[in-house]
C-alpha cells in the first residue's frame, strides 16, 4: 500500500496486495486482526466495550473505523498475526489477550481471520495509536458502533463478532 511521503514504512514478508475478481485485499498470505471486548461488569456476557482503530486517511477504506489488523506473514498463524498488528498498532501486549473464538471471511484465494478476544481479568488496558496506520485507537461502547463510519466488511461482521465474544 502506498504511503505518503515522509511516513516510515517497515516491509513484512507478507505485504502485497491479492487480486480477487474485481477487486484487491492486502496481505499475500491473508489477513488478520483482533476484536478485542471488555465487560464493564464482571457478571455479564455481554461485551461493553470493544478496542477499534480510526484508519489513516491514507489507508484502504481510510477514515473508517475498523479492528487493529493487517497482513500475516508466511509464518504465523492467523492468531499470531492479528495479536503482533495489535502489538504494533495499538500497543495491545499480546499477554493480556484471552482468545475465544475466530470468524473468517473467506474469498477463496485470500482470507481476513477476525480473533477475538478479551482483555485479560484485572487488567486494566489504555490502547494508542502506535503507528502511522491510525488515526486514533480508542475503547468504543458497543451502543456507540452504530454511529461511526465502519470498514464495510467489519461492519457486516460486527454482529458474527459480538456473538463469538459473548460466548467466550
Amino acid at each position: 500500500m502506498p504511503l505518503p511521503p515522509g511516513v516510515p514504512h517497515h516491509r513484512h514478508p507478507g505485504d502485497g496486495w491479492v487480486t480477487c475478481g474485481d477487486h484487491r485485499h492486502w496481505g499475500l498470505h491473508g489477513a488478520a486482526g483482533l476484536f478485542l471486548v471488555r465487560h464493564d461488569v464482571a457478571a455479564s456476557s455481554e461485551a461493553t466495550h470493544v478496542v477499534l482503530q480510526h484508519r489513516a486517511t491514507w489507508s484502504h477504506e481510510g477514515g473508517t473505523w475498523g479492528i487493529p489488523g493487517g497482513a500475516v506473514q508466511p509464518t504465523e498463524s492467523a492468531e499470531t498475526g492479528a495479536l503482533r498488528e495489535a502489538a504494533e498498532e495499538a500497543g495491545i501486549d499480546p499477554a493480556i489477550v484471552r482468545v475465544v473464538g475466530e470468524h473468517v471471511l473467506d474469498h477463496g484465494v485470500w482470507t481476513y481471520t477476525t480473533v477475538v478476544g478479551h482483555v485479560t481479568a484485572g487488567v486494566e488496558l489504555v490502547p494508542a495509536a502506535t503507528d502511522h496506520e491510525s488515526i486514533e485507537v480508542a475503547w468504543v461502547p458497543v451502543s456507540a458502533l452504530a454511529t461511526l463510519p465502519l470498514h464495510p466488511a467489519f461492519a457486516q461482521a460486527v454482529p458474527r463478532l459480538l456473538t463469538i465474544a459473548s460466548r467466550g
